[in-house]
């Protein structure tokens, strides 16, 4: 299906970040230091962790920038005032979306949230409403003119790492791994020589709702608007334009 490839996604919200750098550096500052309150400062023992960093230089957040982040969850009361919250919601057409949020005030952002769902035809959720749509999953993605390999080829070094499954899109591969096994399958990757495009710690649909036309708009809109929100860090949908 046209319109949920997570490398389209990924180049599409990669695009925007040298618009938006000051933003982006908001957003993944946060992302390391929420990270690092819940599972400590060593990105080798934590995942999400490393996934941030990795998020960050990609980035180009400058090194002191993510060093300042890490001390700051880890010990410094200044974080303290940060809270990391689940919003979902329903887009046009039924789409689930799911939402990732890092704020120091909840009520202002929930009626911001709210109003850039109803401009888009589509509303809030109550907690639990579609998060059971999705699974948190690692993700490692190839593009096809870097790796030059088959996929057969990929998937006998995705497996081999240790990754649980292998999608292919017209111009991608998206290795799927536990997110306890994404560093290790990233890693190994690496040392095996596979050029990796970009990879992250995400929410991936268990299946997907179709839309075209006027709908498929909204819907594009909806989430352009919700990535553009300073405090959401991730948004992930079971969006997919119809062909």
């Amino acid at each position: 299906m046209a319109g949920h490839s997570k490398w389209a996604n990924i180049k599409r919200r990669k695009e925007k970040v040298d618009a938006q750098r000051g933003k982006i550096f908001t957003k993944v500052a946060r992302e390391i230091i929420v990270a690092a309150r819940q599972g400590g400062g060593d990105p080798e023992t934590n995942f999400r962790l490393k996934a941030a960093i990795t998020r960050a230089k990609e980035a180009n957040l400058p090194n002191d920038n993510i060093i300042r982040a890490i001390k700051r969850g880890t010990g410094d009361s200044a974080a303290d005032a940060l809270e990391e919250i689940i919003y979902e919601g329903y887009g046009p057409g039924g789409v689930a979306v799911l939402m990732n949020v890092v704020t120091d005030n909840r009520n202002r952002t929930v009626g911001e949230i709210r109003h850039i769902f109803s401009r888009s035809g589509g509303n809030l959720g109550e907690s639990g409403c579609v998060s059971w749509m999705f699974e948190q999953k690692g993700l490692i993605l190839l593009e096809k003119d870097a790796v030059k390999l088959d996929e057969d080829e990929v998937m006998m070094l995705a497996l081999e790492a240790g990754a649980e499954d292998l999608k292919t899109e017209e111009d991608s591969y998206e290795i799927i791994t536990s997110p306890s096994d994404f560093n290790s399958v990233q890693d190994d990757l690496v040392s095996k020589g596979v050029v990796i495009a970009a990879s992250e710690i995400t929410m991936i649909p268990k299946t997907y709702v179709e839309l075209e036309g006027k709908q498929a708009d909204q819907m594009l809109r909806l989430i352009d608007a919700l990535e553009d929100h300073d405090d959401i860090q991730e948004v992930s949908s079971n969006f997919s334009e119809k062909e």
